[in-house]
């Protein structure tokens, strides 16, 4: 399971360094794709698959399913760590994800998401009610 905070930045050649908490887990060898919210998502190849599996299972039929899955598998690719434990993020998805320079990994359960600092600071300071969703959350049985 992943979970924490961990800030860094990109070093000259565009490799970012995956702190060694979440590499632990992630691997070698993870897949980054673009996430939800503009941030990237990476999932540790295991975890891929499962998901992997689980896509293929929705219908071809439903527009927003085949919609889905192609934001989803469009940028995804797979990123091998050197022996300093840094990752070369690919262009397209760093110009998604508006990453320039500095970057906050963030633990999320079964998957690491990579965000801008600037996006990172933006979506915490921005007015989310989360005792509103935490009231949600009940209705999903949390």
């Amino acid at each position: 399971m992943f979970i924490g905070e961990y800030q860094h930045a990109l070093d000259t050649k565009n490799r970012m360094i995956v702190p060694v908490k979440l590499r632990e887990e992630l691997g070698n060898k993870f897949v980054v794709t673009k996430g939800l919210d503009g941030c990237l998502y990476a999932y540790p190849i295991l975890e891929w698959r499962i998901l992997e599996e689980k896509l293929k299972t929705l219908p071809i039929t439903n527009k927003d399913a085949r919609s889905f899955v192609r934001f989803f598998f469009s940028g995804a690719c797979e990123v091998e760590t050197d022996k300093q434990g840094r990752g070369l993020i690919p262009q397209n998805l760093k110009e998604y994800a508006g990453i320039e320079k500095e970057i906050v990994s963030i633990g999320v359960l079964s998957r690491v998401e990579i965000w801008s600092k600037e996006k990172w600071v933006k979506y915490n300071d921005s007015d989310i009610d989360f005792d509103s969703i935490a009231e949600k959350m009940s209705d999903l049985g949390i």
